[in-house]
């Protein structure tokens, strides 16, 4: 087994103020415990209840949409592995990663979504929420970064940032952060 420097880790978490860190196949038991931990974090953080709301909301949306992904893709345990990490910024803002593999093509509509919502004030993000709550949904039809992600884009004191890592066999690592 390979050896790994907890104490490094320990100081690198503390470091960057992490509350919390997972990375692994994520399902829905489990998507629900973190969050209760992550309000627990946040309580003892003396979070304001409009942060500790943001923030939790942002974590459930994107947990659950890197769940959803992998399983429409089939994904095995260790491709719907998803990452993701809470922490507090030099300016006390809460931030948001999530990270996950998909299909290159699929990240980069995602990163080109994200780059557009980005130039969005406030109200050109809250016109496009309420357009997409207006347009019909397909059933048939997999949403994908639609009015969730405008939701998160909606929570963000600043813009959503994305970055996607190629891998390998037409797959990437996505990742997005949110400060809320």
């Amino acid at each position: 087994m390979h050896h790994i420097d907890l104490l490094s880790l320990r100081e690198q978490f503390n470091q960057n103020q992490i509350l919390l860190c997972f990375n692994g196949a994520i399902s829905r038991s489990l998507i629900e415990e973190i969050g209760n931990a992550l309000k627990n974090y946040l309580h003892e953080d003396q979070a304001k209840p409009s942060a500790a709301m943001d923030v939790f909301g942002v974590y459930i949306e994107l947990t659950q949409n890197i769940r959803h992904y992998a399983q429409s893709r089939g994904y095995s345990e260790i491709e719907s592995a998803a990452t993701v990490v809470v922490a507090k910024d030099q300016d006390n803002r809460y931030q948001v990663l999530a990270g996950n593999l998909v299909e290159r093509a699929d990240g980069q509509a995602l990163c080109d979504r994200v780059t557009t919502m980005a130039t969005m004030d406030k109200a050109e993000l809250k016109a496009a929420y309420k357009a997409q709550l207006r347009r019909p949904r397909d059933a048939d039809q997999h949403s994908g970064a639609g009015l969730g992600l405008l939701d998160v884009a909606r929570k963000t004191s600043q813009p959503l940032v994305s970055k996607l890592i190629e891998t390998g066999d037409d797959k990437a690592f996505f990742s997005l952060l949110a400060v809320i």
